[in-house]
């Protein structure tokens, strides 16, 4: 399978990230998955930010044998803090010089256990990207365009979240590094918790880079510099039902993966669900 196809799954396809499930190994995720009355999932690779799996190395076969239909694998690397969102840009994704080595060893890991999988699509956080005129950018470009190399060599599609920056500079960056293999998976809910933006333009800006969508909402800070609040789907500012449509207005064909990442297990379950259901109203309009 080449980085341009996709896995195969019917277009707008309603998934759940595994880690917003909160479990610990492939049976559970399985479960919940069934209770949720869906059967697909973006997974953690099983990085030790992410989720640790009970299935340790033996992770990709459990999962495959599982049945569930996994649209791409998350990577976050140890050592990124989201406290604030200060101490997430010294910390993010590529962002910090002294760490860039490290995470790409990490990455070469990731891309292999992404392979394991039998998965073609790796996300992550780039960490924030420099601004065009930063000093930082040059030495930022050639750490993400290694990334992508490493990736097109093992058949990977690296899918960049959205929300450390602007979609202009996302835009301009991806127009930059020119690589057919990076692409965006986006995150509406992270352009407000950032306060980046307003996300219905940034899917018209980003859309023909869309790879993958996490579905989730939230409210933008109240304070300059502090973070917005994340809330149940169709509870924010996201505006949903115009989300779906707009993403639907750009051509995008992939799936459609709720993610929720505060909160306890049953409240997380619970508003999964009514974000599925709201989901389903949506692409049913």
């Amino acid at each position: 399978m080449s980085p341009s196809s996709q896995p195969a799954f019917s277009p707008l396809a309603l998934g759940v990230c595994s880690w917003s499930l909160q479990v610990q190994s492939i049976a559970e995720l399985k479960k919940l998955l069934g209770d949720l009355g869906v059967n697909l999932a973006q997974v953690a690779c099983g990085d030790p930010h992410h989720a640790n799996w009970d299935e340790g190395d033996a992770m990709p076969e459990a999962a495959k044998a599982s049945g569930i239909v996994m649209t791409g694998a998350m990577l976050g690397f140890p050592g990124e803090d989201y406290t604030t969102p200060q101490t997430i840009k010294e910390t993010g994704g590529f962002g910090n010089p002294s760490d860039r080595q490290a995470r790409l060893e990490r990455l070469r890991w990731a891309l292999d256990r992404t392979r394991e999988l039998g998965l073609t699509d790796l996300m992550l956080h780039a960490g924030f990207l420099p601004e065009v005129d930063d000093p930082g950018r040059s030495a930022m470009l050639d750490t993400l365009s290694q990334a992508g190399q490493l990736a097109a060599e093992k058949g990977v599609t690296l899918a960049f979240e959205t929300g450390q920056e602007t979609a202009l500079l996302l835009r301009r960056t991806l127009d930059d590094l020119k690589a057919p293999n990076i692409k965006v998976n986006f995150d509406p809910a992270n352009m407000l918790l950032y306060d980046m933006g307003d996300p219905i333009q940034a899917v018209e800006i980003l859309g023909p880079d869309i790879r993958s969508v996490h579905v989730k909402d939230a409210r933008r800070p109240k304070v300059h510099g502090q973070w917005g609040e994340e809330v149940p789907l169709g509870q924010g500012e996201v505006d949903i039902r115009r989300f779906v449509k707009t993403l639907k207005a750009v051509g995008y064909t992939g799936p459609l993966v709720v993610e929720r990442e505060v909160g306890d297990q049953s409240g997380r379950i619970r508003d999964v669900a009514q974000g599925l259901a709201l989901l389903r109203e949506c692409l049913a309009d």
